[in-house]
């Protein structure tokens, strides 16, 4: 299958967002794409820069009074759909994962006060 014509399949299948519902990625499978190299590369080097950037909000948020977090803890019920709204799949895993950062760096907030990580 080509790029576009991998791209095409999957923008059919995109009903207002109701493509982040197929059931692969309900199942939590990835819906094998052939990429070029140079695709592939770039894909790393982007989750690496997620990654680092990732521990960089935790490093910050970590060093930061309890308003910070509050703040990341509300924003993420902000994004979550609304009630009588369509829960998409990505918006839901995108609050939970920034919960998750703010828990993160609540656990490495004593280590940054001097305290010893356990």
């Amino acid at each position: 299958m080509t790029i576009l014509g991998g791209v095409k399949a999957a923008l059919s299948s995109w009903d207002n967002e109701g493509g982040a519902c197929t059931p692969q990625l309900q199942a939590g499978r990835a819906v094998p794409v052939d990429h070029p190299p140079s695709m592939s590369t770039e894909l790393e080097h982007l989750r690496a820069r997620v990654i680092a950037l990732e521990n960089l909000v935790i490093s910050l948020l970590a060093q930061g009074s309890e308003r910070p977090r509050a703040l990341g803890r509300e924003m993420a019920t902000f994004i979550s759909p609304r009630p009588g709204f369509t829960q998409h799949t990505r918006t839901l895993a995108a609050a939970t994962e920034m919960v998750h950062l703010v828990e993160r760096a609540q656990h490495f907030q004593h280590w940054v006060e001097g305290e010893r990580l356990v």
